[in-house]
């Protein structure tokens, strides 16, 4: 579903990426890991179509992600690790999911409820000032209700309480059937029941790529 041919990606003099092959496949469920600077962000910043390749090349469900941007984002769902200061309200954000990604809104509704938060009683709310937790969990239930071919979740359970993390985990149980599952995590202990692949990043290149 990702293919990465000999991916270079130079910022100045500093190669972020360096060189790297993979392919991803449906029902991979991958967790990426590595230090600071090892080139997580700028992979998935690349896949997503936001940077330019420096050499070489990347198909996302057969799209180049940076021609095909928009075909290339209707095929994932995705999660950051820090949410946007997104100023439209709560309801404005769902609103707009449902129309550009022909997202069901009461299943966005469903899933948050899913993950504890009453999300029908911040809808007039403007979304950048929700707490950390309640912009993860919103992010996290369009993500899932867009129910795309890839999920890719940086650290996404990074703003959440215990609680919230099981419940986010039971639902992508539930969800990634069928699916390519991506999690940018350093918290292996969290989901080393649910990934069948581990692949380690340092300095830009792939130094582990291993079935777990």
């Amino acid at each position: 579903m990702i293919k990465i041919k000999n991916l270079t990606k130079t910022f100045g003099t500093q190669n972020s990426l360096d060189n790297i092959s993979l392919e991803l496949n449906k029902e991979d469920r991958v967790i990426i890991m590595g230090q600071n600077g090892a080139g997580k962000t700028t992979l998935i910043r690349s896949i997503l179509g936001q940077y330019i390749p420096t050499s070489g090349d990347i198909e996302v469900s057969g799209f180049n992600p940076f021609k095909n941007r928009v075909d290339t984002i209707s095929k994932i769902g995705f999660v950051p690790q820090l949410p946007p200061p997104i100023k439209l309200t709560v309801e404005e954000l769902i609103n707009f999911a449902v129309k550009s990604s022909n997202i069901d809104k009461d299943e966005i509704v469903e899933l948050c409820s899913k993950m504890d938060l009453d999300i029908k009683s911040h809808f007039r709310k403007i979304f950048f000032k929700l707490s950390g937790g309640m912009k993860q969990k919103l992010l996290i239930a369009i993500a899932i209700a867009k129910r795309p071919e890839i999920f890719i979740f940086d650290e996404p359970t990074a703003n959440l309480d215990p609680k919230g993390r099981e419940s986010f985990y039971e639902i992508i149980k539930e969800y990634s059937k069928n699916r390519l599952t991506i999690f940018i995590s350093h918290r292996i202990e969290e989901v080393s029941n649910m990934v069948n692949r581990k692949i380690e990043l340092d300095l830009g290149k792939v130094v582990l790529d291993e079935k777990i």
